[in-house]
């Protein structure tokens, strides 16, 4: 048996009960900084259901740097609204095709950054796509928030905002 397939009416083993003991909640939706891209407060549906991470992108444009893939693309963080407009470009892991919660699938782009949510740090992996149309900007899916968060499905923005506005950009906006 696996820690993760505990069967109902057994008893989680020791390291699992701590781990669990020792991760923060957070709420269906939550402020998410993204400091590689000058983010400070990126609102974020925290989406068990979804596998990869997802952000709002568009001039999707791939090239090659020293024989590696990269590609570039511009964030506008703020729902509903065309600024802040933030040229970025980095580096890209893979290429994957994902299905949307519509059942379409889609060839994405799927980059690396680090993420900031309240006093966790730590590397996730977005891939960038058309949201325009969609709720939120930013969807944080299983792969991210797992062993990081335990996650309270009832309750939003459990953990403070990121320190500052979603209009608050710093300079970094680029990662090369």
């Amino acid at each position: 048996m696996t820690e993760s397939k505990t069967p109902k009416g057994h008893k989680a083993p020791k390291s699992r009960k701590r781990l669990i003991e020792n991760m923060p909640v957070v709420g269906w939706r939550e402020w998410v900084a993204l400091p590689d891209f000058g983010i400070d407060a990126i609102k974020a549906k925290i989406d068990t259901g979804a596998r990869t991470s997802a952000i709002h992108a568009f001039n999707i444009r791939p090239f090659v740097e020293r024989g590696v893939p990269w590609v570039s693309f511009v964030l506008r963080p703020a729902q509903r609204h065309r600024n802040p407009s933030i040229e970025c470009s980095a580096p890209v892991v893979d290429e994957r095709k994902i299905r949307s919660s519509n059942g379409e699938a889609e060839r994405r782009y799927v980059i690396e950054t680090e993420a900031h949510l309240g006093e966790t740090i730590w590397p996730i992996e977005l891939s960038l796509t058309n949201r325009d149309e969609l709720g939120f900007r930013m969807l944080l899916g299983r792969e991210a928030a797992r062993r990081q968060f335990l996650v309270d499905p009832d309750r939003s923005y459990l953990i403070d905002r990121c320190f500052a506005d979603v209009t608050t950009i710093s300079n970094r906006s680029k990662l090369k």
